[in-house]
């Protein structure tokens, strides 16, 4: 990727929140390591993983899109589109079944009747069609990444059918599993870029358990490292992938240090309709409460933390989805976690039986001609940005006001000296004082000041002015309110012309039809 601005700051989300923003590194062939919590380069300095999933592992096991685009222009367009790292899926079949991996690609997308995308591949990736599938896989996914400078992740995953949920079921034999991994291990060893595997998408069902899980992940995990010393090792949880609660008290056993990273899930769907029928606050906090206690513990205890699936229906008119995403936005700006965003494809070849199925929480639109909206895109932009970690500039850190639902930051205008929103890079230092003044440090000081109901929220100059004592409020902690100057309460808000004002607090618990 390109180079973008250093700088270090505090983010003001929900409650006061200290971590730094560095550069975006460009992303080169390069072995990379778990240290503590983070994930580094050999001299040491963080790499955040920024990645988008772009799945292969459905039936005709072939990158999705490849009837719409030239994979080349696919991975220019990743590029351009901020990420630097391609979470890849697979399916066991591919190593497993020789007799499915030697067929080309021409063959399985007829055998599967798909004749129209298999007219498509033809097209855009005429040099795909007669090769067989492990190599399609190979030679034009991987090799085509590697020259955009992409890192890879591989990532076995299935496809939901029942009896494939965990160890033992009755098609998810854990020796046929291992000798996979094995062998997708092996196989990467011919590539530089690829720096991590996942041992497995999404456990579930009745008969998932403990022991089982730490027999078998651990001697997955072995089985990879044993293939390939170079890939980092990634570990799923239970109920898919949202439960690694059990590492707390009982950590992973594994004979090889500094490779280990954990993942996890987490959709607007995971805890059912509860954004949409309860207060979006409230729910917020019992949320944020259950993923601290289930998984974002890992990074205290000294883990890298993949967030390997997180996304939200693009259409916009999905209000579950809406304010899950407010909530995720603040805490994975807080947290400052590596991430793989659900997903890169607007439509499929083939799932659930369903011949070109469109998917609305994908990136690019239905026929792959261009993104699907672009401002959902700038809003997750400011995830890419490494807020925290090691061999940073040495900037002093400090603290910016962040705005969820936009992912941007307030921001002054010179002249006059108010406020809005823009992009947080651009964000000058603010400070929290004891007496709960916020202050733009460069310079001579100015402080954030609510003069009245309805009004544009503006800077004085003395932290003793009437409207310059901010709280954050609500369960959330996402409201900044102060009692303006005529006495009334008010919260910060944002009109459409990303004006910061000061308007009456709502939302702010108990009602479920309300959206702040």
């Amino acid at each position: 990727m390109g180079t973008l601005p250093k700088l270090h700051f505090l983010l003001l989300i929900s409650k006061v929140l200290f971590f730094s923003m560095a550069q975006l590194k460009p992303v080169v062939a390069q072995q990379l390591y778990a240290d503590s919590r983070w994930i580094v380069d050999g001299d040491g300095r963080r790499v955040k993983l920024a990645c988008v999933n772009w799945p292969a592992h459905l039936q005709p096991l072939l990158a999705e899109g490849l009837s719409k685009l030239p994979a080349d222009t696919i991975a220019r367009k990743i590029r351009e589109m901020g990420f630097n790292c391609v979470r890849l899926t697979w399916a066991l079949e591919l190593p497993m079944n020789e007799t499915l991996a030697s067929l080309t690609v021409t063959q399985s997308f007829q055998n599967l009747g798909l004749f129209e995308s298999l007219a498509g591949i033809k097209s855009n990736n005429p040099s795909l069609i007669n090769l067989p599938l492990m190599e399609a896989y190979k030679d034009k996914r991987i090799a085509q990444f590697a020259s955009y400078g992409y890192e890879i992740f591989n990532m076995m995953r299935d496809d939901g059918e029942d009896g494939n949920g965990f160890f033992g079921d009755k098609y998810f034999d854990p020796q046929v599993w291992m000798q996979g991994l094995h062998k997708m291990a092996t196989m990467a060893t011919g590539f530089s870029n690829v720096i991590g595997m996942s041992l497995r998408n999404e456990l579930r069902g009745p008969r998932q358990n403990v022991d089982d899980w730490y027999k078998y992940m651990q001697q997955g995990a072995e089985s990879v490292h044993a293939a390939n010393p170079d890939v980092l090792v990634i570990l799923s949880g239970l109920h898919y992938d949202k439960v690694l609660s059990f590492i707390q008290n009982r950590p992973v056993s594994l004979s090889f240090t500094k490779k280990l990273v954990f993942e996890m899930h987490w959709y607007g769907f995971t805890d059912g309709e509860a954004w949409q029928s309860g207060n979006p606050n409230d729910v917020c906090k019992a949320v944020s409460n259950e993923v601290m206690s289930q998984s974002v513990f890992l990074l205290e205890q000294g883990y890298p933390l993949f967030v390997s699936e997180f996304g939200a229906d693009e259409r916009g008119t999905n209000v579950n989805d809406n304010r899950y995403m407010n909530c995720f936005m603040a805490m994975a700006a807080e947290f400052d976690w590596d991430f793989a965003l659900w997903t890169l494809q607007g439509s499929y070849y083939l799932r659930q039986g369903v011949v070109g199925k469109e998917e609305f929480y994908g990136l690019f639109n239905y026929d792959w001609s261009g993104i699907r909206n672009s401002s959902y895109l700038r809003r997750i932009s400011v995830l890419q940005l490494p807020f925290q970690g090691p061999g940073g500039r040495q900037t002093v850190a400090h603290k910016v006001i962040f705005h969820p639902l936009t992912g941007l930051c307030i921001l002054r205008r010179r002249r006059p000296t108010r406020l809005v929103l823009g992009p947080c890079i651009y964000s000058e230092p603010w400070s929290h004082t004891p007496q709960n003044a916020l202050g733009l440090m460069a310079g001579k000081p100015l402080y954030l000041r609510a003069v009245g109901l309805g009004r544009p929220a503006t800077l004085g100059t003395s932290p003793t002015e009437p409207g310059t004592k901010w709280e954050m409020i609500s369960a959330s902690e996402m409201h900044l309110s102060s009692m303006a100057e005529d006495g009334s309460t008010v919260c910060l808000d944002v009109i459409a012309n990303n004006t910061v004002m000061v308007e009456a607090c709502k939302c702010l618990s108990s009602e479920s039809s309300c959206d702040p």
